[in-house]
């Protein structure tokens, strides 16, 4: 491949960069054998979670529907990338688009532009303005070195803010203490083309430790449903760093990640990504018991895509160059004992810079955006195993000013094991900028167009759960929701004169369902992990209202939906994992009218054989069942078809 040699040159330079790091501190050679091990049951439930109150809880007293992925599991799917990994939550809806691009989603809206779900890497968010989603594309890291993903089905504004409508992801990575000693991997196969990654870590002194890393993938192209190649290749190289100073009253870390890629676009030619980022967090613990956190960081990202022509005008590329600064201060207080409070507040500032393909463009094409945010949280012990949290955020917006995101949640723990909980929220997904400043064509005539007029859309969530341990050996969570959606996005005509079509707020509905996740260990070495999600969305147009889209552009998520895997140890240390996922049909939008991706069943395995001390060779099979199907998009011979993939991989740690 033409930019293959450009990757090369991309992966070496990081590999130098880790090496280097690494020859010049004094490193102390570990294993990470216990960090490998699984958790049982009874310990999984155990596990430590913050997205639900922003304060260390246990799993099985979260009142949220929430699930975590482990850094066990995230291993022993064989998974290469983030979105990849992110299948093994059940709450979640995960397609790939094509080589590069994903959909995802909770609790529906799966669209092409997915924007109700917040994302968060080590307290970074990582959604883009310009259509308020995840650009999943550049969000990754080496999967080694992640400690767990903590997933929740259902609002987040009142702790998280704007964008938290229907989920949070929050991931978050091991210390640097944690990932001590050597780690390499390589592979190759029929889709995953090349995969390396590298990470060295070290120690500067008795509180000080320190990791390097570099990956580089390269992937082929999907295909459209008669074979023929879809020109979606892409390769992607990555780098970074995270350095931490631990001692028992505060904790010191700074972290930093750069990458580069390229990426074919479908129809279109071959686009450009790139970018990084650089965070600090200070971690302070008071002898009275409150605690002081503060984060900044800073990110970039640069974009380059081709558009293809069409009815707007004729091909070119669109630019968009989007820095962000960020600073977060967060305190917990001394308080009385039947209170648990935490507050905190921010400030983010925006800088986004694009230059207009002939048609694609905003206006205008640069903007500047301010943040300013707060938020308070008590959680008050009412005795008895009852506790209720009272929480609020407060935003103000570059569009839409004065935002307030609150939420009242109750818990009360039955028996030792089991815990009951429901919670009423508010929360909005702002405008983007496709919102509000979009412009096709970039020049002459506008024939569709954002509005200054667009507003936030809005949910009020009504959710109830439990959680709770069947025996050491089950333990599972049952969820239900209720969301009533108003201002959501449509497509209305200027009367008139028809064009241009403007951006509006005229669908309105509703949407119901449930959510089952279980653990089992089944036998001694036999881990069991499985869901089923049920999904009902009905939109409408308000009244007095227009949308062109009959509703159907802002929903494309099946009503069920199932996945179960299988983690088996087999004798002389061999494992195997088999994942089965099962979708119902997608209802999409096709030119205002109801097209479908078809329901499918897949299966993923993988089985891995140990060769020698710290060495294991690994073989990955994934959509095992079909030679390649549909997971998104409108039909139509343009439709990418995602590929049975087979590839081996060799692991090193020292």
């Amino acid at each position: 491949m033409r930019r293959g040699f450009r990757m090369a040159r991309r992966w070496r330079r990081g590999v130098a960069l880790a090496l280097g790091f690494g020859v010049g501190a004094g490193a102390v050679p570990a294993s990470d054998v216990d960090r490998l091990k699984r958790l049982n049951v009874e310990e999984l439930m155990e596990v430590e979670v913050t997205s639900v109150s922003r304060l260390p809880m246990a799993l099985a007293k979260a009142p949220s529907a929430l699930q975590v992925i482990t850094g066990w599991e995230i291993r022993r799917s064989g998974a290469t990338s983030l979105p990849e990994a992110l299948r093994l939550a059940g709450n979640l809806n995960v397609t790939r688009r094509n080589a590069h691009d994903w959909g995802i989603s909770a609790r529906g809206f799966n669209t092409e532009l997915t924007n109700k779900l917040l994302v968060m890497i080590d307290g970074r968010a990582v959604y883009t303005p310009l259509w308020s989603g995840v650009r999943w594309d550049v969000q990754d890291y080496l999967l080694e070195d992640l400690d767990r993903i903590e997933v929740i089905s259902g609002p987040g504004g009142a702790l998280w803010g704007s964008n938290a409508v229907n989920g949070v992801i929050n991931v978050t990575t091991k210390s640097a203490a944690e990932t001590q000693g050597v780690f390499a991997e390589v592979g190759t196969g029929n889709q995953l083309e090349a995969y390396e990654a590298f990470r060295y870590g070290g120690r500067l002194a008795p509180e000080v430790f320190f990791r390097v890393y570099a990956k580089h993938v390269a992937q082929d192209e999907e295909v459209f449903a008669d074979g023929r190649k879809a020109g979606d290749g892409t390769e992607m190289a990555q780098a970074g760093f995270r350095l931490d100073v631990e001692s028992t009253a505060q904790v010191l870390t700074l972290q930093g990640d750069v990458y580069d890629g390229d990426e074919g676009v479908v129809g279109a030619g071959e686009g450009r990504v790139a970018g990084g980022n650089l965070l600090g967090r200070w971690s302070r613990f008071l002898g009275d018991g409150s605690e002081l956190r503060l984060q900044v960081y800073y990110d970039r990202a640069f974009l380059r895509l081709p558009v293809a022509a069409g009815a707007f005008g004729p091909a070119g590329k669109f630019f968009d160059d989007l820095e962000t600064y960020d600073v977060d201060f967060q305190h917990r207080p001394a308080t009385a004992s039947a209170h648990t409070v935490v507050w905190g507040a921010g400030y983010r500032f925006i800088e986004d810079d694009s230059r207009a393909a002939p048609t694609l463009g905003f206006e205008p094409a640069s903007v500047t955006q301010e943040l300013v945010s707060g938020f308070v949280q008590d959680q008050i012990d009412l005795g008895g195993g009852r506790v209720l949290t009272l929480g609020t955020k407060v935003e103000h917006t570059y569009y839409t000013g004065l935002e307030i995101e609150p939420s009242v949640r109750i818990q009360q723990d039955v028996e030792e094991d089991h815990l009951v909980w429901a919670a009423i929220s508010r929360a909005v997904r702002t405008p983007s900028r496709i919102d509000r400043d979009l412009r096709q064509p970039s020049s002459g005539p506008v024939i569709f167009s954002g509005s200054d007029r667009f507003e936030s859309e809005t949910v009020i969530a009504y959710e109830a759960g439990w959680r709770g341990q069947l025996g050491q050996w089950l333990a599972g969570s049952v969820s239900a929701f209720f969301n009533d959606y108003r201002d959501v996005r449509s497509l209305g005509a200027t009367p008139g004169t028809i064009v241009p079509l403007v951006i509006g707020n005229d669908v309105e509905g509703t949407s119901h369902g449930f959510e089952v996740a279980f653990d089992a260990d089944v036998l001694p070495g036999w881990r069991l992990h499985g869901g089923y999600n049920y999904l009902r969305t009905d939109l409408r147009v308000r009244p007095g209202g227009t949308d062109l889209n009959n509703t159907l552009n802002e929903t494309a998520d099946p009503e069920h939906q199932f996945s179960i895997g299988s983690s088996f140890n087999l004798p002389r240390e061999v494992e195997l994992d088999l994942h089965f996922r099962w979708a119902d049909t997608l209802w999409v939008n096709n030119g205002g009218q109801a097209g479908t991706v078809p329901s499918y069943a897949e299966l993923n395995a993988r089985i891995a054989v140990p060769l020698a001390d710290g060495v294991e060779f690994s073989l990955v099979g994934r959509n095992l069942l079909h030679d390649h199907h549909p997971e998104n998009g409108a039909p139509g011979a343009a439709r990418v078809e995602i590929r049975r993939s087979v590839f081996g991989k060799v692991t090193w740690r020292y």
